[in-house]
């Protein structure tokens, strides 16, 4: 038996979609190795760690998630989350994708804890919403309420250990904050686990859908993108709606709104950065922009482990005089959802949902779905996408651009797979994920070589942005 040897090739740095993350940028060219087809499954795989969730009302809708950084030496920053909240005996879908920056601390507690305290606020006002009966604003507001509290909450937690304000921290010897913040000899270590959570921070992107399906709201902060996939013409097409606006620099707006915030501040905003340092305008944590500077100069400076070089601090904290710079105000978008599937059954594949007469008038070949002549077509699915801001770079990457990416992976998924009968169950695997079949697309679809650099290129930091992609049926 001949036994194949691993084919490598080279690539340049132009080869490579998305942004360029690490330090360590060349030389150029690298070498990459190419993989058939088994290979590159198992790669994505392993690097992307797909799941499956079944998420909606007696698990009628599905969701599909993935979170991929190919240098499997670096920690990926990104945060994903597909969970179902019970309010009041009633279960509310909530999906989101979390995008850190500076570190992993704060994007894993964000992740962790907004579910609980989305979920908490949504029980405090159970009586206006039970039975569908509310106001879709009303649910806006509690979702902005719960989003502001609990960033609110990551400074507070803190400052309260020193009289409630950065004001009182006078009152404190450098010696007395750091006897009180460095407590890592503790079970649990309180007081340095809330103190980590104000150096670093997120964006977030999270969705809400009610019990019956009818509402979906998406609170944003930051710049991941909600796209909303519908179909048209049978499936010939395809609106691609992107829901979302960007909260950074590359917004002339959101940079206004800050300018506006702080007249004869010329500095707020320098080189299209928050105070010349954040490119995000609107995120969870990243207290220094959010406090004056003595909190991070009499608190985080006192950490241990804390900060190696303050110059880099410096350089910002000296423009910040009228704080806060950047806000954990979400934008929401609320949408009524017309929902054509509530009387349908879902196939089990893609989750398509199949009304029940429709059904055994269906002929399923290895390829396509086939209705009888006579049979009423099934309703396609629509698709909302999550995705971070990785994503984004890897279709702007593509000669093809987002759009058609989407397209032609719609198109793919609405095909793909169906059961041998209406009646079994088939067997998922990776290669059915649809998140994972996105990602495939955007670095590269069936084009081996394109998507072979991407997963095996020799370097030894990232080369590209983490990327956290969910879809879910709607």
């Amino acid at each position: 038996m001949i036994v194949e040897r691993a084919s490598y090739n080279w690539a340049y740095s132009e080869d490579i979609p998305g942004s360029r993350c690490g330090p360590e940028d060349g030389p150029w060219p690298r070498p990459y190795q190419v993989l058939d087809e088994d290979e590159i499954w198992r790669e994505l795989r392993i690097l992307a760690r797909p799941l499956s969730s079944n998420v909606g009302t007696q698990g009628r809708y599905r969701a599909h998630s993935v979170n991929f950084q190919p240098s499997p030496s670096t920690k990926t920053q990104d945060r994903y989350v597909v969970t179902q909240l019970n309010v009041g005996g009633r279960l509310w879908s909530f999906t989101g994708v979390f995008d850190g920056h500076l570190g992993d601390v704060t994007v894993e507690h964000v992740a962790h804890h907004l579910p609980i305290i989305v979920r908490d606020f949504l029980a405090e006002g159970e009586k206006s919403i039970q039975d569908g009966a509310y106001n879709p604003q009303y649910i806006s507001d509690l979702f902005t309420k719960a989003i502001i509290a609990f960033d609110d909450a990551i400074a507070h937690d803190v400052l309260d250990l020193f009289g409630g304000s950065v004001d009182k921290l006078d009152d404190y010897t450098d010696s007395q904050i750091r006897d009180t913040i460095n407590d890592q000899h503790l079970p649990g270590r309180p007081n340095h686990t809330k103190t980590r959570l104000c150096m670093y921070g997120t964006t977030a992107l999270v969705a809400l859908v009610d019990p019956d399906h009818k509402d979906l709201w998406i609170a944003n902060l930051g710049d991941c993108q909600a796209i909303m996939v519908t179909p048209k013409n049978n499936g010939k097409d395809w609106d691609i709606e992107v829901l979302t606006t960007s909260h950074n620099g590359d917004n002339d707006a959101e940079l206004e709104r800050v300018r506006k915030s702080h007249p004869n501040e010329p500095e707020c905003v320098v080189d299209r950065r928050v105070l010349g340092a954040l490119a995000p305008t609107r995120c969870f944590g990243d207290i220094p922009f959010k406090q004056p500077p003595a909190f991070t100069r009499r608190i985080l400076y006192n950490l241990h482990p804390g900060f190696h070089n303050t110059s880099p601090w410096e350089e910002f904290l000296k423009r910040n005089k009228t704080p806060p710079y950047i806000t954990a105000e979400p934008q929401i978008i609320h949408r009524r959802i017309d929902d054509t599937h509530a009387a349908a059954s879902a196939c089990p594949v893609t989750g398509i949902s199949v009304s029940v007469p429709a059904v055994k008038n269906l002929l399923w070949s290895k390829t396509s779905i086939i209705p009888h002549p006579e049979a009423p077509q099934p309703p396609l699915p629509r698709f909302l996408i999550l995705a971070s801001d990785g994503f984004a770079d890897l279709c702007e990457s593509d000669g093809e651009g987002p759009q058609r990416i989407i397209e032609s992976w719609a198109r793919s998924m609405v095909m793909r797979h169906p059961p041998e009968s209406v009646t079994d169950q088939p067997a998922w695997s990776e290669k059915d994920n649809m998140a994972l079949r996105l990602l495939r697309r955007a670095i590269g679809g069936e084009d081996r070589l394109k998507v072979s650099k991407v997963l095996t290129l020799d370097m030894d930091s990232a080369w590209i942005d983490d990327t956290s992609i969910v879809v879910q049926t709607i």
